[in-house]
């Protein structure tokens, strides 16, 4: 399983717009092969900061979305709303530790 992070900064006028096309194709997102699991996240202080969190099954079914017309759609319209460069990670979960 590979685990996906990117880091969006938006500019603060442009949240809603990004918000508004997150929630009309994050089900589209989720549901692409390779997909399972995805999670939205808002930094606690600067409010135009976001994360998305997803696991895919394989660096090979992250590539395939990437290069779908889903991923370029979704990806050229979000691009256009950020005030700093994205930071991705391609990660693995080592250790999980509970109490």
């Amino acid at each position: 399983m590979l685990i996906r992070i990117v880091r969006m900064t938006f500019k603060p006028e442009a949240v809603s717009a990004f918000l508004e096309n997150f929630e009309k194709n994050k089900d589209f997102i989720r549901n692409f092969p390779g997909c399972q699991h995805l999670e939205l996240w808002q930094d606690h202080s600067e409010k135009n900061i976001f994360l998305t969190y997803s696991h895919w099954k394989s660096e090979e079914a992250l590539n395939m979305y990437r290069d779908s017309e889903l991923f370029k759609s979704v990806w050229s319209f979000t691009k256009t709303l950020f005030s700093e460069k994205p930071q991705a990670f391609s990660t693995k979960k080592l250790q999980e530790v509970e109490s």
